[in-house]
């Protein structure tokens, strides 16, 4: 094979174009030292995203509301079809048995008619306003995650203190110094940086810290370090967990054996998709919750046997609900406000945390917010990640008192 000049492969490298080119990233590498996130205390957070718009009314059911029969003539799911009831009228969707038992054992925390002001009914725009938990006018380069990386670790400097399980990273994990990091299997991560360039290059030493070169050179190098940790440490603990057979399922499988192996991380993103249902909704949402349900109880199953389901926190959220009439091809059109779910075992209140949504009072057909997303954020932020969630959001916002 022709000999690559080190500017030749750093232009046609996948790795190099789709991990390397974060400017501010690299130059902050020589200021930082080699300290894990997990030294602060101990706590790790799980985000899961259903991508897609889930509806949140059909999820979390309000089955004793005449007009939620009214406004769902076919769609709305009645007691006697198998919802699971909860408290305060509301049950959970027919397919959600196993978060069903989570609930009644005390590890499940329903929030309802969670959004923002001004909401955006675009999957996108939305998406990004949850994920950088900005106002719904105001726009970020930067996730909450990926600034609570910034802001808690000043002198951390591997990838792994955040990893999203997936091919590529979400807007929620990039920081404006520091980005999580994404992969599916830590094995097949491995195995790519592992290629005989690959490996001679992250392994020479940077000429001097003077030029981008340079900068891209020292990170092939801390990713290649990271890839290495990560599979090294991934086969400490292999679960015996039986986990659905499907994506979510392998992906949350995944995230369990590297909590469960050691790994110095502190914030997991985990995403399922395909909630965008406008037609034929109950079968195709069904499923969809029956696999949220199996996956998260074989998660909490595989952390609990390992001892530490009381250390993970769970955040469930899409980025909005659905209106609450049903369409015409029985299903539901984009709307907002929507609940979030809360799993783990260090939850200190439980159950359904605030009153089911109004519809009665109902803003052009949607949901009204009662509680802002990033009230919920500031909660996570400082109580259980013990951050300066005012730093991290821009601004302060009122924490829910006593929730972790």
């Amino acid at each position: 094979m022709m000999p690559t000049s080190r500017r030749d492969f750093l232009k046609t490298s996948v790795l190099a174009s789709s991990l390397l080119f974060v400017p501010k990233f690299l130059h902050a590498l020589d200021r930082q030292g080699l300290q894990s996130l997990a030294d602060a205390n101990g706590r790790r957070l799980v985000v899961v995203q259903l991508g897609g718009g889930n509806d949140g009314l059909n999820t979390v059911v309000p089955f004793r509301n005449d007009l939620y029969y009214k406004a769902r003539p076919t769609l709305g799911l009645r007691e006697q079809s198998g919802v699971l009831a909860l408290e305060k009228d509301l049950g959970f969707n027919p397919n959600m048995t196993r978060l069903k038992e989570l609930y009644d054992q005390g590890h499940v925390a329903v929030l309802n008619s969670v959004g923002y002001p001004n909401p955006d009914r675009s999957h996108f725009r939305s998406m990004d306003i949850w994920q950088s938990g900005s106002a719904s006018d105001e726009y970020l380069s930067t996730g909450w995650l990926g600034r609570y990386l910034d802001s808690n670790c000043p002198s951390c400097q591997v990838p792994y203190n955040g990893l999203e399980v997936d091919d590529t990273l979400s807007l929620a994990m990039k920081g404006d110094l520091r980005k999580g990091l994404a992969l599916k299997n830590p094995e097949k991560f491995h195995q790519i940086t592992r290629n005989r360039f690959i490996a001679q290059v992250s392994g020479e030493k940077p000429v001097g810290a003077v030029s981008e070169l340079d900068y891209l050179y020292k990170t092939l190098a801390e990713t290649s370090s990271s890839a290495d940790y990560l599979y090294q440490t991934s086969k400490v603990y292999k679960s015996g967990v039986a986990y659905p057979n499907n994506e979510f399922g392998r992906n949350l499988k995944t995230t369990a054996e590297l909590i469960n192996s050691g790994i110095n991380t502190r914030v997991f993103y985990v995403s399922l998709t395909g909630f965008d249902t406008h037609v034929r909704q109950q079968e195709q949402q069904g499923k969809l919750l029956g696999d949220l349900s199996n996956g998260l109880a074989s998660f909490a199953e595989d952390l609990q046997k390992a001892g530490n389901f009381n250390d993970t926190l769970v955040m469930v959220f899409s980025e909005f609900g659905r209106r609450v009439t049903q369409n015409a091809s029985n299903g539901t059109d984009h709307g907002t406000a929507n609940n979030v779910l809360l799993l783990g075992g260090g939850l200190q209140q439980r159950g359904i945390l605030n009153d089911a949504p109004d519809l009665a009072n109902l803003l052009d057909g949607d949901l009204r917010h009662q509680l802002d997303f990033r009230n919920l954020y500031a909660t996570i932020l400082h109580d259980w990640l013990q951050a300066d969630d005012k730093a991290i959001l821009g601004r302060e916002f009122e924490r829910l008192k006593g929730l972790v």
